[in-house]
């Protein structure tokens, strides 16, 4: 038996600092014929098992997977409709420093991960990563950047109502990205999910301009809506890019570049573009908190971030965002006083109910099966939430199960 061969299933790597199997979790080192398949071999056996399986039209539906996305979506909504709460707290305080507030994301990213990272590769390897495809992550870490700026702007010169509106572009962007770079061929149901998603969050907005929620005139709205457009199309080619990158890639090698990248990208900015309101905000206890809060749920959405977009999509990440008004609205009935409308519920069981069609198209993988990594996903690393860890750990459920004589 070959050192190559044994591998398959005992070689151990580490994905978001855990320690894992070719950067997914970790599998027990058995003496059994699993040990004897290489890792390709492994992947196109796991991958026949589970796609051999009687599918129906609601069989992903039952799966752990489908909940999980559910479930991880909505937690980044909280965080999104979080760090909204805690902008609008700062801005209330005389302090708006969109570029300046962001930094420290990027910071405490490269706090964590970067550790991590060196630890796992070791300095020669992550600066060899660096020269190699540090331009690549510095694209990734620019886009990501100017997203957070230009749709942060938007706010300052157009109505909240369009600019949410205009919100609605990532989403296709993330579509034609997908569909023209990474062959992503979307269904009759998932097409019609995104249509119910679309749906649902117009609903939701329509009943924003019906209490006044979201009205107003803008301060200037073509500079304001322009600005939004930017900022959408900035998220959107990140969101897919990132997609790319954490289905090839470790996670925390990932997150930390786009710290490190993020923190000189952002302090660049800041110090052009924010110099005149850092000397005119209010830095008071109540606005160091709210820093601090700001800080603390953008971190926990930037790290959960990979995990949804290896498990789902960049189209599934981004139409699972649209609650994101809905709980911004329910923080908003406590803090800010807003008045609910009866259309919220109606949206929000839409936006669900739209996420539910996307998943009909009868995949047992859902969307963590990516098309650019190959039909056996060869290309891709085998990492938490991965079709390939899924389908090396259906091969050695399988072969081993073949070796005790049980199948």
């Amino acid at each position: 038996m070959s050192e190559d061969t044994k591998t398959a299933f005992s070689k151990a790597h580490e994905d978001y600092g855990t320690t894992t199997n070719t950067t997914g979790p970790e599998l027990t080192r058995t003496e059994n014929p699993a040990d004897c398949l290489s890792e390709s071999e492994a992947v196109e056996v796991g991958l026949r098992k589970l796609e051999a399986k009687k599918m129906h039209w609601y069989s992903y539906l039952l799966t752990v997977d489908f909940w999980a996305i559910i479930a991880i979506g909505q937690v980044l909504s909280l965080c999104i409709t979080a760090t909204n709460t805690f902008s609008t707290f700062l801005a209330q305080a005389g302090t708006s420093i969109p570029a300046f507030q962001t930094i420290f994301n990027y910071v405490l990213l490269t706090l964590v991960w970067l550790p991590i990272a060196l630890y796992h590769l070791g300095p020669r390897q992550w600066f060899h990563i660096v020269l190699r495809d540090g331009w690549k992550y510095f694209i990734l870490s620019f886009l990501d950047v100017e997203g957070n700026y230009f749709t942060v702007l938007a706010y300052r010169y157009t109505n909240i109502l369009s600019a949410q509106l205009l919100n609605f572009w990532s989403i296709v962007c993330v579509v034609i990205i997908s569909f023209a770079l990474l062959r992503v061929r979307y269904k009759p149901f998932q097409i019609a999910g995104i249509f119910l998603c679309c749906g649902g969050m117009g609903i939701l907005l329509a009943s924003d301009h019906l209490t006044g929620v979201n009205g107003g005139p803008g301060v200037d709205m073509l500079k304001g809506d322009l600005f939004g457009l930017l900022g959408a199309t900035f998220y959107g080619i990140s969101n897919v890019f990132e997609e790319w990158f954490v289905s090839k890639r470790p996670v925390y090698e990932v997150l930390s570049f786009l710290g490190v990248f993020g923190v000189c990208i952002n302090g660049v900015q800041a110090a052009i573009f924010d110099r005149d309101s850092f000397r005119e905000a209010s830095w008071t206890g109540p606005v160091g908190g709210y820093l601090v809060g700001y800080t603390l749920a953008l971190s926990i959405f930037y790290s959960l971030v990979p995990l949804m977009l290896r498990m789902g999509s960049a189209a599934v990440f981004d139409i699972s965002l649209l609650t994101a008004n809905f709980w911004g609205v329910i923080i908003g009935i406590r803090v800010f006083g807003y008045i609910i409308h009866f259309l919220y519920p109606v949206a929000f069981v839409l936006i669900i109910l739209g996420l539910v069609v996307y998943f009909l198209a009868g995949s047992i993988l859902g969307d963590s099966k990516k098309p650019w990594l190959g039909d056996n996903q060869a290309d891709g690393v085998a990492g938490i939430g991965t079709a390939k860890l899924k389908a090396l750990n259906a091969a050695k459920k399988r072969v081993s199960l073949e070796g005790e004589g049980t199948v």
